[in-house]
């Protein structure tokens, strides 16, 4: 995830969002904090079952599975940041990827600092620009294409280098742009200097991912995979399929919510998959890469009772409310780091478990032509804005520059969220600041929350994007 922000105003968001009383109406009361700092925030908050019983109508359907596929065909076709790797020519040109390569991996022109809080030198930011290997792309290459086959991070250079803008961080780190998962169709489009990178395109990114995550097959393969059926979809937070000694690739793999995995229906029931009877577990198909780069596949177990459905959840309140709570308390992850992500990963995992497919960054979110926003300038007065805020519905995101939180419902007149955000920080009964650290999905009143010592987070907000028809 990248912020199109100064480093400090995008480390506000990040690290902490600070919070102070707005007008009497707007205001929770700071008299009664709770044992955790965050305020209006108490043990029953921190369930779903609290939320979705404030709903009238917690099971209403807001979009049918034929209005969600219609507006992702839409997305496909209106959204810039999004590819549609089925429209790719058959082959594609150097102009074409050096685009999307330069895009991505500008050299940095900042000091950097490496975990250990040391200046990186220039000669390793040269030695990174020339593992590009611009100067390799061919005039005209054949369009390629692959599955990746475990969550991988997708890098904005060819190196697993971890650096960041300031001394003594050692989360944000900026060559981090997101993680895709199993089974997710890329088109293969370059390799790096060294051998050990490939520059992959992705429905929803184009950036670097290391070699071995990726299996290469046919257009016929990829696609005949990500339409097979029936399939699996993972509704939990995170599950992992059985452990496998036989085939170590789909071994414990870790698949997130959202993941839509093929079942593999042409095995005799009463045999072992992988050393180990079927019956109590679902037999998934999952891409192997081959010790020649190609693309393989294997039966792979999932227990039946884990977290998992047979298609996209139906998108309701309930539902919305009730899978962005699977994620509540895991650390923020910085592009899906850590085997977690960041706030525009979150809800963007949270709707696609639903079938609801979105661009992966806020800056892209926040102004998609394919989906229902209001936007915000400096023309909207702060009482427009406040009344826009109380007119909030369950699953509306809120943007701010570098941010996005998912509103989860309304109690005693004030909105509330859940978002992966850093900490926040408010101003006590006797005026003091109080800063709590959150590094986690959390849940927090929207209305207190300050953007700057001037300026409120409703002051700041660029977009509200609802989805429905």
């Amino acid at each position: 995830m990248r912020l199109p922000l100064p480093l400090p105003l995008a480390t506000l968001f990040v690290l902490g969002l600070v919070v102070a009383p707005l007008h009497a109406r707007d205001n929770i009361s700071t008299s009664a904090i709770p044992p955790s700092g965050v305020m209006g925030v108490g043990d029953a908050q921190l369930t779903p079952a609290y939320w979705i019983g404030l709903q009238k109508q917690p099971d209403r359907v807001i979009l049918t599975r034929a209005q969600i596929e219609a507006e992702n065909a839409t997305l496909l076709k209106t959204d810039p940041s999004m590819h549609d790797l089925r429209a790719l020519p058959k082959t594609l040109t150097r102009e074409q990827v050096a685009g999307w390569i330069n895009e991505l991996s500008e050299r940095p022109t900042r000091q950097l600092y490496d975990v250990d809080g040391k200046s990186v030198a220039a000669a390793t930011l040269d030695a990174l620009v020339d593992n590009l290997a611009l100067s390799d792309i061919p005039a005209q290459q054949d369009t390629r294409y692959g599955l990746m086959v475990r969550r991988a991070s997708f890098r904005s250079f060819p190196t697993n280098l971890r650096v960041f803008s300031s001394k003594g961080d050692t989360d944000i780190d900026r060559f981090q742009e997101t993680a895709e998962f199993p089974g997710v169709p890329v088109a293969i489009v370059h390799a790096s200097r060294d051998g050990h990178w490939l520059f992959v395109v992705s429905p929803r990114y184009a950036a670097w991912t290391e070699k071995e995550n990726v299996a290469e097959g046919s257009a016929a393969q990829v696609f005949g995979y990500a339409d097979k059926t029936p399939y699996r979809v993972i509704t939990g937070a995170t599950e992992r399929t059985v452990f496998a000694r036989e085939v170590p690739g789909v071994s414990q793999l870790q698949l997130d919510m959202s993941t839509r995995v093929p079942l593999q229906t042409d095995l005799p029931a009463d045999q072992p998959v992988n050393g180990q009877t079927p019956y109590a577990a679902y037999t998934l198909q999952l891409p192997l890469r081959g010790a020649d780069g190609k693309l393989q596949f294997s039966p792979a177990l999932l227990q039946k009772n884990t977290d998992t459905a047979g298609d996209y959840l139906p998108l309701t309140p309930a539902n919305i409310i009730g899978q962005a709570f699977k994620f509540l308390g895991e650390r923020y992850g910085w592009g899906h780091a850590y085997d977690g992500r960041d706030c525009s990963g979150f809800v963007s995992d949270v709707y696609r478990s639903m079938g609801v497919q979105m661009p992966r960054n806020t800056s892209k979110q926040a102004i998609s032509p394919a989906l229902e926003h209001r936007a915000f300038t400096d023309k909207d007065s702060r009482e427009a804005r406040i009344k826009a805020a109380h007119e909030l519905q369950v699953g509306d995101l809120v943007y701010i520059p570098g941010h996005v939180m998912m509103v989860i419902g309304q109690r005693d007149g004030q909105p509330y969220v859940i978002h992966d955000v850093g900490g926040m920080t408010y101003r006590q009964a006797d005026g003091s600041m109080r800063r709590i650290k959150l590094n986690a999905v959390s849940v927090t009143p929207l209305l207190p929350m300050q953007f700057n010592d001037h300026q409120t987070f409703v002051d700041r907000m660029t977009s509200i994007v609802r989805i429905r028809h």
